[in-house]
């Protein structure tokens, strides 16, 4: 990456101001974090900078609270669970600006990390306000962003707040962005784009740019219906993007002129409700019931993916192929995600849900690289360019 990194600038003894993505799930009873695998993304940076004396000072959001305070979405359940991981305290501030925020700051020692209060509590972050970006600019001496997964968006502490600070990316950005650029311009082949998820509409881009890279594009999860409706299947109850059949048909034009084989199920399992008391049945896509919705895939879908992925040399995956939250629909998933964990070639999970499945099942270690940002690394891979990444400084 040709950008400023966080080694080529000076930073004992600085406040180093450092965007982070902690947008960590919580489980909606307990509010305790369920998957904190994007605190420990940032860990390098973070430790990088304790080592080399800096103030530490992280900034982050968590949810969608809009501009208003939401109890549930305060970045403590974060600041506690980095300090058991750090093995020291993790100062917390009562908001992200303001004069108490700015005592707390100038108290700190080298070495010390503070966390600041959820950025989207104010409305001023995601219009990525100059004034805001400035207020945020005056607690530090350096900007560093290891965010990737806000990288897509140009809100204040993500691109606007390199106009008031010299600016670096953390060793994550770095990775990430070496990672899928390294997909997108010297795949290793023959190279399979698995996409599943609820919806085609936030992966056109992407698989228009990427086509004539690939080799496979394999079709599975809910997006698999807009699909198999575009070709004339029945797909009963199925969740179907009306307005992506012509996109879905195109796309299949696509592949054709590319020479790229798109799989799509060949059989499926459907259920008359989303629930774990569902009724299920194995059917072909040509006899899908019409009161009942496709879950996840067939068994020889599995098969028929499986035996093409054996093949491949890079093999970019977003998406669960099923409803993964439900275990009785989450076996399309599990078996994919286990035989990529023991496949030779390069696994890139790209974020989102998909993340948060193969983590679940402990299987993130064994992945060449998981990503943290499921919207960026779609947008990145779209071919278009990310504000946090387009903000910082090219290597002097």
């Amino acid at each position: 990456m040709n950008k400023m990194t966080v080694q080529d600038i000076e930073v004992k003894a600085k406040r180093v101001l450092v965007r982070v993505d902690f947008n960590v799930p919580l489980d909606e009873k307990t509010g305790e974090i369920t998957d904190d695998n994007r605190i420990r993304a940032a860990l390098p940076t973070i430790e990088y900078l304790r080592g080399q004396g800096a103030k530490v000072i992280l900034m982050s959001h968590l949810g969608r609270p809009k501009g208003k305070v939401v109890e549930s979405m305060r970045l403590g359940v974060a600041a506690k669970r980095l300090a058991q991981i750090l093995g020291q305290p993790v100062a917390m501030a009562p908001d992200c600006v303001g004069p108490d925020v700015g005592n707390m700051v100038a108290a700190m020692k080298p070495g010390d990390v503070l966390m600041l209060e959820n950025l989207r509590f104010h409305a001023e972050e995601e219009a990525g306000d100059v004034f805001f970006a400035r207020a945020l600019a005056r607690l530090g001496d350096v900007y560093v962003n290891d965010a990737f997964g806000a990288a897509h968006r140009a809100h204040a502490s993500v691109s606007a707040i390199t106009e008031y600070l010299p600016a670096a990316a953390g060793f994550l950005m770095e990775k990430e962005v070496a990672t899928l650029g390294k997909i997108l311009e010297n795949p290793a082949r023959p190279f399979a784009a698995l996409l599943g998820g609820a919806k085609i509409s936030d992966k056109v881009g992407m698989l228009e740019n990427i086509m004539d890279k690939v080799d496979y594009v394999m079709v599975g999860g809910g997006m698999a219906a807009t699909f198999l409706k575009a070709k004339s299947y029945e797909v009963g109850q199925s969740l179907v993007e009306v307005d992506m059949l012509e996109a879905a048909s195109r796309l299949m034009e696509l592949a054709g002129r590319e020479k790229v084989d798109l799989m799509l199920p060949v059989d499926v399992m459907v259920a008359d409700e989303v629930s774990d008391e569902a009724k299920t049945e194995i059917v072909p896509v040509t006899e899908i019931p019409g009161e009942k919705r496709i879950v996840d895939m067939g068994p020889q879908t599995i098969n028929n993916f499986s035996r093409e992925l054996q093949k491949c040399k890079t093999i970019f995956w977003n998406g669960p192929v099923g409803i993964f939250e439900i275990p009785g629909f989450a076996g399309g998933t599990e078996e994919l995600a286990k035989l990529l964990a023991g496949l030779e070639a390069m696994t890139v999970i790209g974020g989102g849900s998909t993340a948060e499945a193969v983590g679940d099942m402990g299987l993130a270690e064994k992945m060449t690289f998981v990503s943290t940002g499921g919207g960026a690394s779609l947008e990145f891979l779209s071919g278009e360019k990310l504000p946090g990444v387009e903000a910082l400084p090219g290597k002097k």
